[in-house]
């Protein structure tokens, strides 16, 4: 199975940039779709952000288009999520999920999970 870990999560103001850090372990992450969502509590989980296994598709959920974009560096078996132009409705918890398949924007179908990480914006 892939173990995978999220990084990179802090407080930043409103305007600020963080880059978040998806990281697998047991499987290379390159034969993977993988997706980014985010919580916020008493919330459902929402999605934010996808790269197809190879690289090549992405999509964003229209919050974030613009500001926010992801990439694969799978010489370090990580998928990163670059987040920037924050604002204060960004806050939330964030996780990587990946799947065998092409990624699609509904959580169900992600088979791995990470833990999470948490950003803060402030105003």
């Amino acid at each position: 199975q892939v173990h995978l870990v999220e990084s990179g999560g802090g407080l930043v103001q409103a305007g600020d940039s963080l880059r978040l850090s998806c990281t697998a372990s047991g499987r290379s992450l390159s034969t993977y779709a993988v997706a980014w969502f985010r919580q916020i509590p008493g919330k459902e989980r929402q999605f934010v952000a996808a790269i197809s296994s190879s690289g090549g598709k992405t999509d964003f959920t229209d919050s974030v288009k613009g500001r926010f974009a992801i990439a694969r560096d799978n010489a370090k078996n990580t998928v990163h999520l670059h987040m920037n132009s924050l604002k204060p409705e960004d806050t939330a918890d964030y996780y990587c999920a990946a799947t065998p398949g092409d990624y699609t924007i509904a959580p169900v179908w992600y088979k791995f999970w990470g833990q999470g990480t948490h950003v803060t914006v402030s105003s």
